[in-house]
């Protein structure tokens, strides 16, 4: 090492350090780019330009940056739809509209990261175990929209999992289609969830939240 590389990682050692979410939102960012492999603590510091040593005053190990990055996925992707459940609607198609519109908007549910940690549970026990809570925990949040609406519980549950698992649909398979697109059917797919269309008033403001009219 030159004397000026070793004075740039004395400069990195005893400087900024970044900060727990740094370091996590870099994991999550190459896990979903590049797979599990790819969240190593050398190379996320290289990603960082900080210290490899910085790393170990947020986390013990790598194994407690991926345990880490579970709970990230299972509070942002089904703190979302959980959310989105729980939002308030005068009708039940409204409610539907939100929860699909959760989906679409990925500011809080992200696709690309439910693809990725479902991946991960592929090769390793625990976190297919995480994973499987998670669906229960959407499903019985999807399941709890339909009753507060009146539906009969059997009926609640297979109108949820229909919901649910059309959505895992379009990740699992990667469908790939326009917003355009996707909008043009939001209004049968709801009518189809909810056993009812929704009405004008209620697709001109879920349009609205994509920005078209």
């Amino acid at each position: 090492m030159s004397s000026q590389d070793a004075q740039a990682e004395t400069d990195k050692t005893a400087g900024w350090r970044g900060s727990r979410e740094l370091w996590l939102e870099a994991a999550r960012q190459a896990f979903v780019e590049s797979g599990l492999e790819a969240v190593k603590i050398q190379p996320l510091a290289a990603r960082l330009d900080l210290s490899r040593t910085s790393f170990y005053w947020f986390f013990k190990d790598r194994g407690a940056l991926l345990q880490a990055l579970l709970e990230l996925w299972e509070a942002r992707n089904t703190g979302a739809i959980q959310a989105a459940c729980e939002a308030y609607a005068e009708t039940l198609p409204e409610a539907v509209l939100t929860l699909i519109a959760a989906f679409l908007e990925e500011t809080g549910f992200e696709p690309r990261f439910d693809f990725a940690v479902r991946g991960w549970a592929h090769r390793d026990a625990t976190v297919a175990a995480r994973v499987q809570a998670a669906d229960e925990a959407r499903l019985a949040a999807i399941r709890a929209m339909f009753t507060r609406f009146g539906l009969p519980a059997t009926e609640a549950d297979v109108r949820a999992r229909t919901v649910y698992l059309t959505q895992m649909g379009y990740i699992s398979m990667q469908v790939q289609e326009t917003l355009e697109i996707r909008l043009a059917r939001v209004a049968d797919y709801v009518a189809i969830f909810a056993g009812q269309p929704p009405q004008p008033n209620e697709m001109a403001r879920f349009r609205a939240r994509f920005g078209r009219g």
